[in-house]
């Protein structure tokens, strides 16, 4: 699918899906409670779509309604045996939170896995799986798994994925028998933890944490509540608020959860720091142009907003430096490399370090055409550079945005376009 978007700032507002962070995490705990629930989630993306088919294969039954609502009937009977085959798409989420919960299930799984997922790291959770009794194999794209997880003590490091941590979280609660969860090093997207932490604690499920380590009782019973609502998603919110600061309009976003836990929701902090005016009142969240210069940005606990960052910092005044981004390169792409190129092509003056970018911003930019490299970020990052082109920006392997944001072409075509 190839989009083409006119060139020219954007206003207007708009209203985003629903967080896949959060709808990743509250699915699995509905369906390891005992009790049928309700998970009202405004948007079904590819990987929310992924955990769902999975949490279906290993015994669940969720079931979309039509109205936004999702039916979840929990994970019912014991290990038999039979080889669950467990297609996750690409979502690293949902092979990552999944993997350590079948095991603490007793099932014999496959986790089928698309795209560059295959390629994208798992063995440190696999490693510390192996030495509490489960047992890994891998076919290509495929990962075998089966062994019944035990109890007992966990080391994992804290600067790979985030996702390691999460997924043993949920699998602890249902051991028999106490474990310990130790978090070596720098911890990477601790928001995401924090999430996992929250839909623990709101699902009934105990621990206790000092310092890096955790410790989780075993035996626990997860206790959805009847309804949940799943957040609106600050990351996807990001690319429209971010060309809210290239318009003297400025763009509104409605909807969004201004205490929420959600690591993205620190796009405003990186917007403040380029001079835009943001305001907030209720859920609404609107960014106009005050001013737009470069500036230096910390992306380890935010690496996802980086291709929007560097599409924003493109036309900015000055320079502007991304810092400690070097996960982005075990992405969907190589979003370093990806993110430069797409840039470059419409003109930009961006350049790559080992775990960063430096871009110098220029007046406007010439547009043409960009790949987005099968990455929905990528995609969506072209959009928001188109507001400082001269010409139209031409986006080819467009459809990658029905990973996070199915919707996203029409929402931004429901923006004005001035010059």
């Amino acid at each position: 699918m190839t989009v083409t978007i006119e060139a020219g700032k954007r206003c207007g507002c708009v209203k985003v899906p629903a967080s896949k962070s959060q709808a990743h995490r509250l699915l699995i705990c509905a369906a390891l409670s005992k009790e049928d629930s309700v998970l009202v989630c405004d948007g079904i993306s590819k990987d929310i779509a992924a955990t769902i088919v999975c949490l279906n294969a290993l015994g669940g039954d969720i079931r979309a309604n039509g109205e936004g609502k999702l039916q979840v009937h929990p994970i019912e009977g014991c290990a038999n045996g039979e080889i669950k085959h467990l297609f996750c798409g690409e979502s690293g989420s949902t092979l990552r939170f999944l993997i350590p919960v079948a095991g603490a299930l007793g099932q014999t799984a496959v986790f089928h896995m698309e795209g560059k997922l295959p390629s994208r790291p798992v063995d440190a959770l696999t490693d510390v799986l192996s030495s509490r009794g489960m047992i890994f194999s891998r076919q290509g794209s495929e990962l075998y798994l089966s062994g019944k997880l035990t109890a007992g003590e966990f080391i994992i490091p804290g600067n790979i994925s985030s996702q390691y941590i999460s997924g043993l979280l949920f699998a602890l609660p249902l051991l028999d028998g106490t474990s310990t969860l130790t978090v070596t090093g720098d911890i990477e997207s601790e928001s995401y933890i924090r999430m996992t932490e929250n839909a623990l604690l709101s699902s009934g499920i105990r621990f206790t944490k000092e310092g890096q380590t955790y410790t989780v009782p075993g035996n626990q019973t997860y206790l959805a509540e009847e309804m949940r609502f799943v957040e609106a998603d600050w990351s996807n919110a990001a690319f429209f608020l971010c060309m809210g600061a290239m318009s003297e309009k400025g763009v509104c976003v409605r909807n969004l959860p201004l205490t929420s836990a959600q690591g993205d929701a620190q796009i405003l902090q990186v917007l403040r720091s380029f001079g835009s005016e943001v305001q907030a009142d209720g859920d609404c969240v609107t960014v106009r142009r005050k001013s737009l210069h470069g500036t230096v940005v910390d992306a380890r606990q935010i690496p996802d907003l980086v291709p929007t960052i560097c599409a924003l910092a493109a036309g900015a005044e000055g320079t502007t430096i991304i810092e400690n981004a070097g996960r982005l390169r075990l992405k969907e792409s190589d979003r370093l490399k990806t993110t430069a190129e797409m840039l470059t092509a419409l003109g930009a003056d961006i350049q790559q370090t080992r775990d960063g970018l430096i871009i110098h911003g220029k007046p406007s930019l010439l547009g043409g055409t960009a790949d987005a490299a099968n990455d929905h970020r990528i995609a969506m990052a072209a959009a928001v550079a188109a507001g400082h082109c001269e010409n139209p920006v031409t986006v080819t392997g467009a459809q990658c945005v029905d990973k996070s944001y199915p919707g996203f072409w029409a929402d931004l075509d429901s923006l004005e376009v001035t010059q």
